[in-house]
């Protein structure tokens, strides 16, 4: 029997009611023992915040985690493999979407896949790839996936946000090379069992996902335990046909997707949630470079020391973002923060949007400018603040670049 719940949701309050109602209907899922290891996998694709689409909201993994630990359970681990381009230039992701620091907010671990020991999965009978010790170890597996989509794959859904669990670049480069990348992400989700999924709809993005493209309010957040079903549903939200999906196209040739799978979602009733998202087109360079039968060619060659260090140059790397043919800018200078001024004078009369989107439910705006309230300086207050009543004070580093994509349409859309 399937299990698939949607709900509406804008405020941490929203977030945290809606997720301890329904995960109390997944108990029997749960492990008995309270000592049991537990992993949540978000997506931290890159560096760009959950605001701009890009990746999982902080806000849900922090009602995951309060739910878990308010039921007895300690041993909590967040994990993700981040973007290979961040990985090989030496930049963390985790630290820059501040993960270390919710992690340490509530006492959990975190670790970067990109380090872990590996074990090796078969793609086919001729290659193997490395999965993180720690997602094929773990007694219960959450899944925390971004709705977006993905120039590659169609979207990225619960199954493409596995491809984190692989370890290091030469791990990821494998599934983009060997034959089929859409049937090797199947193979991924065979090979990992996830107990839940839970996905961020929140802020989704549309367009030129899964980094470039534009966010969109959705507000949603998706719950189920197959993660076939909820990519087909999450198609279906989207007005995508589900067939131009290429990792559900491929599950179905697989035959991971069934009659029944088609039945439950025919019969889902979506129009409360559906918006129309714009499909990832790339420009005419990008999608012939891009295109599934010619991509593994060109990484390749990429992968080569060669064009590795071709692609170090700063040169290159900035034709490559411009051109579209790479999708993250790898800024190497990390933020400074030195805390938030704030202008009352310009607070919108009854606007509670920097306390709906503070992770943590501080009382925001009144301790704002306190710099020992406990904040953990992941900017989603300033970020959403509709009349930029909220100052930073400090070195913006690559946060400057997320700005000039994002800041007037993320003030919109939160």
């Amino acid at each position: 029997m399937f299990k698939l719940k949607i709900f509406h949701a804008y405020s941490m309050d929203d977030i945290r009611r809606g997720l301890f109602d329904i995960l109390k209907n997944y108990q029997d899922l749960f492990p008995a023992s309270k000592t049991a290891n537990i992993f949540l996998k978000p997506n931290l694709n890159s560096n760009m915040n959950a605001l701009t689409g890009n990746t999982t909201d902080l806000r849900v993994i922090a009602a995951v985690i309060e739910f878990l630990m308010g039921n007895g359970y300690k041993n909590i681990t967040i994990g993700d493999g981040t973007n290979s381009g961040f990985y090989r230039n030496d930049i963390s992701v985790i630290s820059r979407l501040v993960i270390d620091k919710l992690a340490k907010y509530y006492s959990v671990k975190v670790v970067d896949l990109n380090y872990s020991e590996k074990k090796e999965i078969a793609l086919d009978d001729k290659i193997k790839t490395g999965i993180a010790k720690e997602c094929l170890d773990t007694d219960f597996f959450i899944n925390l996936p971004k709705l977006k989509t993905h120039f590659a794959t169609g979207m990225s859904v619960c199954l493409k946000n596995m491809v984190g669990c692989l370890v290091g670049q030469e791990n990821k480069r494998r599934i983009h090379t060997h034959k089929n990348l859409a049937q090797n992400i199947v193979n991924i989700n065979k090979a990992v069992k996830v107990d839940l999924h839970i996905v961020d709809g929140l802020i989704s993005m549309e367009g030129f996902g899964p980094t470039r493209g534009t966010p969109v309010s959705t507000g949603i957040i998706i719950t189920g335990t197959d993660p076939y079903l909820i990519d087909m549903a999450c198609a279906k939200i989207a007005q995508f046909d589900y067939r131009k999906i290429t990792t559900l196209r491929a599950a179905e040739e697989m035959g991971m997707i069934t009659k029944d799978h088609h039945t439950f979602v025919t019969n889902l009733d979506v129009s409360k949630f559906a918006k129309k998202f714009k499909e990832p087109r790339g420009n005419p360079l990008v999608s012939f470079i891009h295109s599934p039968k010619r991509q593994k060619y060109f990484l390749s060659m990429r992968n080569t020391a060669f064009f590795n260090y071709l692609c170090s140059t700063r040169l290159i790397e900035n034709m490559l973002f411009w051109t579209g043919l790479r999708q993250d800018n790898y800024i190497s200078e990390d933020m400074v923060f030195k805390g938030f001024s704030f202008d009352k004078s310009i607070c919108k009369d009854g606007c509670t949007r920097c306390k709906d989107y503070c992770p943590i439910g501080l009382n925001l705006p009144e301790i704002i400018e306190d710099r020992n309230n406990g904040c953990i300086e992941c900017l989603y207050c300033f970020q959403v603040c509709p009349t930029k009543a909220i100052g930073f004070n400090g070195i913006l580093g690559f946060v400057a670049e997320q700005l000039r994509q994002y800041d007037e349409i993320t003030r919109k859309v939160a």
